[in-house]
């Protein structure tokens, strides 16, 4: 349900910007979709979600694929792009307690409470915060998981991303939203991509207009940081990002899958350059897979070169040694 109404979204933007367009909506389940019995860390890497909708873009079925940006790798199959990431949604974690804890915060529930998570950075960084809670696996998608947090007693709690909830028009079962003091979230978190092939250069141009040029600065900055760090699902690696007078501000951290070793740092950068006429070779250019010939090039690559530093800074500080040793165990 999700992923149609984020579909939706895209298709009436480009309805409002191309009136005459004829636009079909091909639904498709992935591998992802249906392993519901496995935590996500546990399966392998991200392409669980795309694989599918890839192959179908490849064989000229579709023109456009709709992602949360979240779920896309930081490196792209050759032959695919980011032709388009829209304005970016609430980016933080939000806590959604089960009916008999409503008006708690989670400081305020009783020890030993259960909180739902499928995502190792969530349960890495509360575990860190509120040690006397328990977390513990969930998986499905919302509305699944929403039923399983009312119809049973066995979460007091369940973390998900607020940008979810209030795009299924949830917002009113948010009971506490998750400042990136209490917790950071996840690279491309609360951004909607859609995936074009890389040389269909009038596909590419069509949904260029629904880039948002902060949103696009941001999340190159962040994809850039996972991908010198090399995270993925099996590691928790969290960001927090900001624009604010052509300065870009980017966290980053990583954690055991604990929480209790970690290292985390704030750089920034400024990505106040005007838009050149980019024409002629560069007009392939994708950062972390990303292809927006409408935002200047040379911010982009100060973001993508601010992610860089930033993951190189970590690993000088023995960041390596903390993913690894979260690999090992995840996989254990």
């Amino acid at each position: 349900q999700l992923a149609r109404i984020q579909t939706d979204s895209v298709v009436e933007m480009l309805r409002e910007l191309y009136p005459d367009l004829r636009i079909e909506i091909v639904a498709m389940s992935t591998t992802g979709d249906k392993i519901l019995d496995t935590a996500l860390s546990k399966i392998g890497e991200k392409s669980l979600f795309t694989k599918e909708l890839e192959n179908a873009l490849e064989r000229n079925e579709v023109d456009l694929v709709v992602h949360s940006l979240k779920d896309l790798p930081t490196s792209l199959p050759p032959g695919f792009t980011i032709g388009a990431v829209c304005k970016r949604e609430n980016p933080l974690d939000a806590v959604v307690f089960h009916p008999k804890n409503c008006g708690k915060t989670l400081s305020l529930l009783p020890e030993k409470s259960v909180i739902g998570t499928s995502s190792l950075r969530r349960a890495a960084q509360l575990k860190k915060k509120f040690p006397q809670l328990e977390f513990r696996d969930i998986r499905g998608n919302l509305n699944t998981r929403l039923k399983k947090l009312d119809e049973k007693e066995d979460f007091s709690a369940i973390i998900l991303a607020a940008a979810g909830l209030k795009r299924m028009g949830w917002e009113n079962r948010i009971g506490q939203l998750l400042s990136p003091e209490d917790c950071l979230y996840a690279v491309g978190q609360g951004a909607l991509a859609v995936e074009v092939r890389a040389k269909d250069q009038e596909i590419l141009n069509m949904v260029a207009a629904l880039h948002d040029a902060d949103t696009v600065l941001r999340c190159v900055a962040e994809r850039a940081f996972m991908k010198h760090l090399e995270g993925g699902c099996s590691v928790p690696v969290a960001v927090n990002t900001m624009l604010k007078d052509g300065q870009l501000y980017l966290t980053g951290a990583v954690y055991s899958l604990d929480g209790s070793d970690s290292l985390k740092e704030t750089m920034q950068t400024s990505v106040n350059y005007p838009q050149q006429n980019e024409d002629g070779p560069n007009d392939d250019v994708q950062h972390v897979g990303i292809t927006a010939k409408n935002v200047p090039g040379q911010a982009q690559e100060a973001a993508e070169n601010l992610g860089v530093e930033l993951a190189t800074l970590l690993l000088s500080k023995g960041a390596k040694h903390i993913l690894s040793v979260a690999r090992q165990l995840n996989d254990a």
